[in-house]
């Protein structure tokens, strides 16, 4: 037997409490009487003390019945909240999506996925970061994300890594249309007024790695004019002439992309494989689980657009 209280228990106790009669209570609950006669029993052997004091005409409550009556509608109710809240998570009428991306994301992928889930799922809060690839990864590892969508390669330590769900291309950006002609070596990149973006996280940027061991094997330095935190400030600067930049191909899609900004691929072609990672030690909610099958349903969308950034203009 359990040496503590068990819910059932005080269910039992509190429907005796409320029709003073073993037997009403019994009807009440549809149950046996014997059996809740049995369960106010061991709920007195394992409290050590004695509910109620049995007359012929209905229950009394003793000192130590009514002490308890409170704590066992406290108890229930509170059982009976997190039923219902556990109920509302995996119906997916509650809950929380927590979920991280790499920055450009929200650009032309994130408003589309939260804006059909938000549709589906109206009770369900949806919590998404946009942040560099490696800072998704540190959060999905430390917990504070279920999951992300990131660019790879990324360190996978304590975390599962999907195979490629999206191959995107950089691409060279400028509005001097002159300068996208043809594709772009690394050549051409150490002589352009360039600006870069991921400034805080240069040495952990795939493709600023990439373009250093090319720019090294081709014998020229690749030194950035300007560098800003965000692809969106890198299009905005490139758009009023200040320079030149390299974005991602699905970034020229986008909306708000300026008309007058042009692009050309580089040669050779640089791919961007994304990825969604997990902690390989944890469950992930319903919530966020419906949001990562709906992203992945969009970004299967999106391949056949990123795949004509491999084509010049």
């Amino acid at each position: 037997m359990s040496d503590r209280p068990t819910v059932q228990q005080l269910v039992y106790f509190l429907a005796a409490v409320e029709h003073r009669s073993f037997a009403a209570a019994a009807e009440h609950l549809y149950i046996a009487q014997p059996s809740l006669s049995a369960a106010v029993r061991q709920l007195e052997r394992t409290l050590g003390v004695v509910l109620f004091t049995r007359t012929n005409r209905s229950l009394q409550l003793t000192d130590a019945g009514r002490l308890l009556v409170p704590w066992a509608e406290k108890v229930v109710t509170d059982v009976d909240d997190l039923t219902a809240a556990v109920r509302d998570v995996r119906e997916l009428a509650g809950g929380t999506v927590a979920f991280g991306t790499f920055s450009s994301a929200h650009l032309y992928l994130l408003p589309a996925v939260t804006a059909e889930f938000h549709r589906r799922y109206p009770g369900v809060r949806i919590r998404v970061l946009g942040l560099n690839s490696a800072e998704v990864a540190d959060a999905v590892r430390a917990g504070d994300l279920e999951a992300g969508l990131v660019q790879l390669p990324i360190d996978d330590r304590g975390l599962w890594v999907s195979a490629p769900v999206l191959t995107d291309s950089v691409v060279y950006v400028s509005a001097d249309p002159e300068r996208t002609r043809e594709p772009v070596d690394v050549g051409r990149l150490a002589a352009a007024p360039l600006i870069l973006s991921e400034a805080r996280w240069a040495r952990d940027d795939p493709l600023r790695r990439a373009l250093t061991e090319r720019a090294q094997r081709a014998g020229v330095t690749l030194r950035p004019t300007f560098e800003v935190e965000f692809q969106t400030a890198a299009v905005e600067m490139a758009a009023h002439g200040v320079g030149d930049s390299l974005v991602s191909y699905l970034v020229t899609r986008w909306k708000g992309y300026p008309a007058g900004l042009h692009w050309a691929p580089l040669d050779p072609v640089f791919d961007e494989h994304f990825a969604l990672v997990t902690r390989q030690s944890g469950a992930l909610s319903p919530a966020t689980r419906a949001f990562m099958t709906l992203a992945e349903h969009h970004i299967r969308a999106l391949q056949d657009v990123a795949d004509a950034g491999r084509q010049p203009t």
